[in-house]
Parts: structure tokens; C-alpha cells; sequence
């Protein structure tokens, strides 16, 4: 296994040596017509060359590999510390019930508030209770809501006849974040 090591390395030095030779640069660094790719080609003084230290360009590759050391992230929650702070807690929005199923409509409607300044997704859950206080139903809806804002949102039942069951619903006061 050290034997086929050394051969590769001695293949690829002699590689690069003919490349230098023959005028040809890896093309490192170079995108090309906006496909990221960037073979090889004729040396001329119009090449601009990036002046980080990397190895491992290939030529003619028809791809980019950016091998040196230097941070390309622009995203807000990257630091140079490689921490994220992209774990941001979410409060909990609140729920207002709205109107409960009825025999023609078969889910209840709710108000979602989102207290955060950025939009997510909540969990709505209703519980649909009859006459007796007794379950008939569980339902939950997933719903997007922007940044301090409200939205209404249905929570439907598994199906129209269920809903002739319904007395009154419940809605959870919390939805949570997911």
C-alpha cells in the first residue's frame, strides 16, 4: 500500500511538472461561464490567480474545489469561532379559540399570535368535547405565522360526521414552536 502512495504522488508531481512546462495552469480559483467550473488553459497575463496558498487542483476538472484555509461563509449565524447561534429559543405563541365545529362545519377556529420577530411554524391543538365534557377528538394543525403577526387557522376533524358529536371545543392556549 506505501508503494501505490508513492507512485501516485510521483504520477501527480510529474503531472504538474508537464503542465508548468507545457504552459498549461490547473485553473484553480476560475469560474467559467457561471458553472463553478474552471479546467485548465493556456497561460496568459489576462489570468488573475487568487493569491491563497492551496494544493490539489486538478486540471480540466470541470469543477472548483476551494482547498485553502480562509472562511467563504456570509451567513449572519456562522462566527469565526465555528460556533452557530442558530439555535434561537422561540416563545411559545398563544391561541384564542375563534368558533368550534359545528354539525355543518366539521373543524374549529382559532387565532394564532406569533410573539417572536422572526416567522415559524406552531402546533395548534384543539380538544372537541361533547355534551358530557367526554372526548370525541384530538386535533392539531401546523401552521406557518409570520413575525408578530396573527393568523387564523382550521383544525379539522377526521371526518364531517364526527362533528355532529361536538358540543364544544377547548383550544390549547400555547402553541409550540416546531
Amino acid at each position: 500500500m506505501q508503494l501505490r502512495g508513492r507512485r501516485l504522488k510521483l504520477t501527480a508531481v510529474a503531472a504538474l511538472v508537464v503542465l508548468s512546462l507545457t504552459g498549461f495552469s490547473t485553473g484553480r480559483g476560475h469560474r467559467s461561464g457561471g458553472d463553478g467550473g474552471g479546467g485548465g488553459g493556456c497561460s496568459s497575463s489576462s489570468q488573475s490567480h487568487d493569491s491563497s496558498s492551496s494544493s490539489g487542483g486538478t486540471s480540466g476538472s470541470g469543477t472548483y474545489r476551494d482547498y485553502d484555509d480562509d472562511d467563504d461563509y456570509t451567513d449572519d449565524t456562522y462566527d469565526d469561532s465555528g460556533s452557530s447561534d442558530a439555535t434561537t429559543t422561540l416563545q411559545d405563541a398563544t391561541v384564542k379559540l375563534i368558533d368550534c365545529a359545528t354539525p355543518t362545519d366539521a373543524y374549529a377556529t382559532v387565532e394564532v399570535t406569533n410573539p417572536n420577530a422572526e416567522g415559524a411554524y406552531f402546533t395548534v391543538t384543539v380538544d372537541f368535547l361533547d355534551a358530557g365534557s367526554d372526548r370525541v377528538e384530538l386535533g392539531s394543525a401546523d401552521e406557518f405565522v409570520a413575525a408578530n403577526e396573527t393568523a387564523t387557522v382550521q383544525v379539522d376533524l377526521s371526518s364531517p360526521g364526527v362533528a355532529t358529536r361536538v358540543d364544544r371545543c377547548v383550544a390549547e392556549r400555547d402553541a409550540p414552536a416546531n
